[in-house]
């Protein structure tokens, strides 16, 4: 039975494993805090991956203290050899005599077996303690665990009347700094960046994270990926010229513009059509996936947007909604055909509203 000092405990645990948020990936964030009379005597976060575990890092700082002491651990403790050896082993030989987990670990390679372990070597074992805050920091994590595809989210700004630049395309800036700042912290924490080649040819954003503006080191870039159906992408595009790898998805088999983008440091992901003719998202998804991402961050105009919406892709909405109007004649948000009845709209639900010096951001997911 978990008491309010285990809640405590575990509270600090997933401020150390939040450290990682921005360089963990593809592995979950996880913290560990060891306590043994009431003191902490060891505790540690993930980094990255390949680096030891958080509970590895723990004991290693409490030494011969974890005999006998309680773990503290966000997510349940690996029974497998990965890039590692198993975290429910290295506890084991600690003389470790309890571990609370937030979380069972989503990866089925775990699943409940790293629990077991422990179980069977005699260590009192409890599961569930602020569970929801330990999934939501590996939301996109326990999404390609349990979905077999990544969390996607979409990151949009745009005027009172829903706009989200004038008619020209100019939409340098709707939001102020502030709402500008925090765009890069959720660049920071996904996996791969998601945008459009009408994006690219109408801005040539360099599509990146800014350190200067994160106010720390994003660790490595994520990968950007631009939708290309046609490979419309040019090869002199200013995202080239910045780190980190680029994946081009596309259905053309054209050799020339491929062959002109892969010289420029292009991968070129060839991908099945859907009936429009334009790439397929869902196998996009799939693709991504496979290549162990876990959050997307989708920053694209209305079209691509709202492909992403129509077909019920996009897992939550990072709004930011600046006070101006930019007229009917504005862009829209996304374009989503086929709304004809109050019956078909898409509803929405509002998790979240902050204020961002002059700008409001709103976080929702789909009912």
């Amino acid at each position: 039975m978990t008491t309010t000092d285990d809640a405590r405990w575990m509270a600090r645990a997933l401020r150390l494993a939040r450290r990682g948020l921005y360089t963990t990936d593809p592995n979950p964030r996880v913290g560990c805090v060891l306590v043994r009379d009431g003191e902490v005597v060891g505790e540690g976060w993930h980094r990255r991956a390949g680096e030891p575990h958080a509970e590895v890092l723990a004991l290693r700082a409490a030494g011969e203290a974890a005999r006998g002491a309680t773990a503290y651990v966000t997510l349940e403790p690996c029974s497998h050899h990965g890039r590692t050896p198993p975290c429910a082993d290295a506890l084991v030989s600690a003389g470790v005599a309890r571990v609370v987990a937030a979380m069972e670990d989503p990866n089925p390679r775990v699943a409940g077996g790293g629990l077991a372990r422990l179980r069977a070597a005699g260590i009192a074992v409890e599961v569930g303690l602020m569970a929801a805050e330990a999934e939501a920091l590996n939301i996109g994590f326990v999404s390609r665990m349990r979905r077999g595809r990544p969390w996607l989210r979409i990151k949009s700004a745009a005027s009172l009347d829903g706009r989200t630049a004038l008619a020209s395309g100019e939409s340098r800036w709707i939001t102020g700094a502030p709402a500008r700042r925090d765009v890069q912290r959720w660049r920071a924490r996904a996996s791969a960046l998601i945008t459009g080649v009408d994006t690219v040819l109408a801005d040539d954003p360099r599509f990146d994270i800014r350190p200067e503006e994160l106010g720390c080191d994003p660790g490595r870039p994520p990968l950007r990926v631009i939708v290309d159906s046609r490979l419309r992408t040019p090869p002199q595009a200013r995202l080239f010229q910045r780190p980190g790898a680029v994946l081009i998805a596309t259905v053309s088999e054209d050799p020339l513009p491929r062959r002109a983008l892969e010289a420029a440091g292009a991968e070129v992901l060839p991908l099945p059509a859907e009936a429009s003719g334009r790439v397929s998202l869902a196998a996009l998804l799939e693709a991504l996936a496979r290549r162990e991402a876990n959050e997307l961050h989708v920053e694209a105009g209305p079209t691509l947007s709202g492909a992403f919406m129509t077909q019920g892709l996009v897992d939550e909405l990072v709004l930011y909604q600046a006070p101006v109007f930019l007229g009917h004649e504005g862009r829209p948000l996304f374009r989503l055909p086929g709304i004809d009845a109050m019956d078909r709209r898409l509803q929405w639900r509002i998790e979240e509203t902050r204020r961002l010096g002059r700008d409001l951001r709103l976080i929702l997911r789909p009912c």
